[in-house]
């Protein structure tokens, strides 16, 4: 089978025009190997030795989508420095590219990797062919992604993808198939959850936990959910420093997915990692999706081509263009109950922040008092941990929280709480701020383990995959039909 391969340097002198100044300017380390050493050396097999230092082996597929560098945007130990790209020649790839050599080159904490770039309009057959690591990066390009993750789970080889791994209902039995396939060759394969990681959330988690805090979720209203979240981003965004393009086919629905199908896939998934800590769902028994909304946000020409570079819209969009402007269906609300608690959730997508950032909001009701995560203009745009109660539960409400804020301690120092207004605030040292791109190094430590001991990962894991992506893709159904 035939590669067309580049060494680093002659790649990117090539692809000057598409990647600007930055890729022109671009070093090559002494020790890169020049494109005749690149194609005598053989394929690295699949099989590694877990005892070894560098254990995992990136090989990342199509990137199409800037969270696939984000993987890379810290040296995690345990994974190797040289990664296998497979992806056809053009702006996707030569994006990718540019995010790592701006890692490799940024004056503080650069990283150093080393790529072996493999341009084809058949990179999954290939990168399959070769095998040149045991682990596949997937990001980007959603609706045809559960056929990636498929074919590389039946290869042999791991997989750590980007939400969403499906869009569809159709496809929700393609997803039981991965992970039968996963457990049938003892394979890791991992969704890339990083809010998990975002210390509000893990401080709520511990708050709606004790139940001397919380007391239980109230009754459910649809009218008063128990937990409300709504997550609003924005189209046109920064990643690592530099204004993030976006490819035309971000704003295809039927290829990308509507809100609660992408960006929604978080919040689905914090309600019942909060809720439900290490227990297993079964999305058939203990889900019940009541129904589903839909509305656009207004893309003029002009905001179209400015994130984008194209001058017109495409031809895939075409149902939604309306003159100069189209309607991108992106914004999603899903009403539904989980184990008997009501909980309504919200994806929206604006055109750009006021402050650079996107939004979370977050908050569970209990019985003895509610736990939310703010970020409006109060808290400067800081997501910040509250605890609010009644008056006649306040004092004890509090007492709990504070003795929970303390023990916590062991954990993070110097977490602690103070009075604001009516309400507890949770302070916060900001050194336990480290952002939404550092929480993509802090999964992939996680997925190191489970790549060591695939059978160390939680049981819970997999059905409640299950439960969160019959949520999305049934809400989203609900919202197409109502």
């Amino acid at each position: 089978m035939q590669f067309d391969q580049f060494g680093r340097r002659s790649f990117l002198q090539k692809s000057a025009a598409l990647l600007g100044a930055g890729g022109a300017k671009s070093r090559l380390p002494a020790a890169q190997s020049s494109a005749e050493e690149f194609h005598a050396r053989p394929p690295r097999p699949p099989e590694m030795n877990m005892g070894d230092s560098d254990f995992a082996h990136l090989i990342t597929l199509d990137p199409a989508h800037f969270h696939a560098a984000l993987v890379q945007k810290q040296m995690v130990p345990g994974v190797a420095r040289r990664v296998a790209v497979y992806a056809p020649l053009g702006p996707d790839l030569l994006a990718h590219l540019k995010l790592i050599e701006q890692f490799n080159n940024r004056p503080d904490n650069p990283t150093s990797w080393e790529l072996d770039i493999h341009c084809s309009p058949h990179s999954l057959e290939e990168m399959i062919a070769a095998r040149p690591g045991n682990v596949v990066v997937l990001a980007g390009r959603n609706r045809i992604k559960i056929g990636k993750i498929i074919a590389s789970l039946e290869a042999g080889l791991n997989v750590l993808s980007d939400k969403p791994w499906i869009i569809r209902s159709q496809d929700f039995g393609a997803l039981e198939r991965a992970f039968e396939i996963a457990d049938q060759k003892v394979l890791a394969a991992y969704d890339i959850m990083t809010e998990r990681h975002e210390i509000t959330t893990i401080i709520q988690k511990e708050l709606v936990n004790d139940p001397r805090v919380f007391g239980q979720a109230i009754p459910a209203d649809p009218e008063r959910p128990a937990v409300f979240m709504e997550s609003t981003h924005h189209i046109l965004k920064t990643v690592a420093g530099a204004p993030s393009p976006r490819p035309p086919f971000f704003f295809d629905i039927f290829d990308e997915g509507e809100g609660l199908t992408d960006v929604g896939t978080h919040l689905v998934d914090l309600a019942h990692w909060t809720l439900f800590p290490g227990q297993a769902l079964d999305y058939r028994r203990d889900i019940n999706v009541q129904s589903g909304k839909r509305w656009p946000t207004a893309i003029s020409l002009a905001q179209f081509k400015q994130v984008t570079g194209d001058a017109a819209f495409p031809s895939e969009l075409s149902p939604y263009v309306h003159g100069d402007h189209f309607d991108y269906y992106c914004n999603n609300q899903v009403d539904y109950q989980v184990c008997g608690v009501q909980v309504g959730l919200k994806a929206i997508w604006n055109w750009e922040s006021p402050t650079g950032v996107d939004f979370h909001h977050a908050i569970y009701r209990g019985t003895n008092a509610s736990v939310e995560v703010r970020q409006t203009e109060r808290e400067k745009y800081v997501p910040e941990v509250f605890v609010s109660a009644e008056p006649s539960a306040r004092q004890s409400a509090f007492a709990a929280a504070r003795a929970r804020t303390d023990r916590l301690q062991n954990v993070y120092p110097g977490i602690g709480s103070e009075a604001a207004g009516d309400e507890l605030h949770i302070t916060i040292p900001d050194r336990y701020r480290v952002g939404h791109e550092a929480h993509f190094a802090q999964v992939v430590q996680e997925f190191l383990k489970y790549l060591k001991s695939p059978k160390s990962m939680p049981e819970w894991e997999r059905p409640n995959m299950l439960a969160k992506y019959f949520v999305t893709t049934r809400g989203v159904q609900m919202s197409q039909s109502a």
